[in-house]
């Protein structure tokens, strides 16, 4: 098998050099170029026709949202942005790149080696397996459909990874105020996720916020696990649907994880429940999904034709933990069929 064939654009020569060397260490990489600007970078794509291209943000002539907006209908590649803490990253997501990973603040070069072993290494080899065609760059918002069923003891959860942000927005844009309490795991560095959480309430009808410890799960509302070192649960009290936001080791190499947030669920509120499995490498969910579908609760999973990575969800249908598989646009409608029978 053939090494990933990648392309560096990256405007610090240091940190330029620290890439290449260190991709280059991995016998699955193969660095075939690097570019300073998005004009070397246009050159550089067209003569050594990466498999995959790292891409900073902020670049000299050109930024890196441009840049994509421009490269993607012509050269359509996976892309993995390299961000600084700024909601940014969301216009390069849904300008068309993959993924991306948050530009380390450590100036140590021991530091600086370990986040490009443990996370850049990691997000080009599932860039690579990505589909492009996936990716959607604008998506409307449908007509609202309605909730015949009312009451506060319903639970919609969702769980996503790679491809996530895009298709968690396609189907909360979606949902009405009258939905249900929604409860979300996107695979996330800490610090995006109340960003990404503010961009979907300013897009979205439903109000969207980063979850803490005591936020109610209300109708018409979706609370969104804070990426870090916490994994979020539902729990009840008083009888009320409530999210713990409490510390814990990584489960399927995730904190938070989709599976921690599915098994509480599953735990709390049974057949009450209606799991959405999105795009996303690995099998975060899979297993959670499972016991939400053995204690009643209604699963969807997202189509292989429609995701970015057809991973999780694969995982969970080949578990049986999928009733209903569906493609992105579909699962809103599917959601919303589902609760109406409860």
């Amino acid at each position: 098998m053939r090494p990933i064939r990648v392309l560096i654009v990256e405007d610090s020569i240091v940190f330029r050099e620290l890439l290449v060397q260190n991709l280059s260490r991995d016998p699955a990489i193969q660095v075939v170029g690097t570019a300073k600007d998005p004009f070397e970078a246009r050159d550089a794509i067209i003569e050594y026709k990466p498999d995959v291209m790292t891409l900073d943000v902020e670049l000299p002539r050109m930024n890196g949202i441009e840049f994509l907006r421009k490269l993607m209908p012509q050269y359509p590649l996976p892309v993995v942005v390299i961000s600084s803490l700024s909601d940014k990253v969301f216009d390069a997501l849904n300008a068309g790149a993959v993924d991306f990973v948050a530009k380390p603040t450590v100036t140590g070069r021991a530091q600086l080696e370990d986040f490009i072993r443990n996370e850049l290494m990691v997000k080009i080899k599932i860039a690579s397996t990505a589909r492009i065609s996936n990716i959607k760059k604008t998506v409307m918002l449908n007509e609202q459909q309605s909730l015949s069923v009312k009451g506060n003891n319903l639970i919609v959860a969702i769980g996503a990874s790679t491809g996530g942000t895009e298709a968690i927005f396609s189907v909360a844009k979606d949902f009405g105020t009258d939905i249900p309490g929604i409860v979300v795991v996107q695979h996330m560095p800490p610090g995006f996720t109340g960003m990404y959480a503010k961009r979907l309430d300013d897009q979205c009808r439903i109000q969207v916020k980063e979850a803490q410890t005591g936020d109610r799960v209300l109708p018409g509302h979706m609370l969104i696990a804070p990426g870090g070192d916490a994994h979020m649960r539902l729990v009840k009290v008083n009888g009320v649907y409530q999210v713990e936001v409490k510390q814990g080791p990584r489960v399927n190499g995730h904190c938070p994880s989709v599976d921690v947030l599915f098994e509480s669920v599953a735990r709390v509120a049974g057949a009450n429940a209606v799991g959405i499995i999105l795009t996303g490498m690995g099998g975060d969910g899979a297993k959670g999904l499972l016991s939400m579908r053995k204690a009643g609760a209604r699963t969807i999973g997202q189509d292989e034709s429609t995701c970015v990575v057809y991973g999780m969800p694969k995982v969970a249908y080949d578990l049986g933990a999928v009733e209903h598989q569906e493609k992105l646009t579909d699962i809103a409608g599917r959601t919303y069929s589902l609760l109406n029978k409860m």
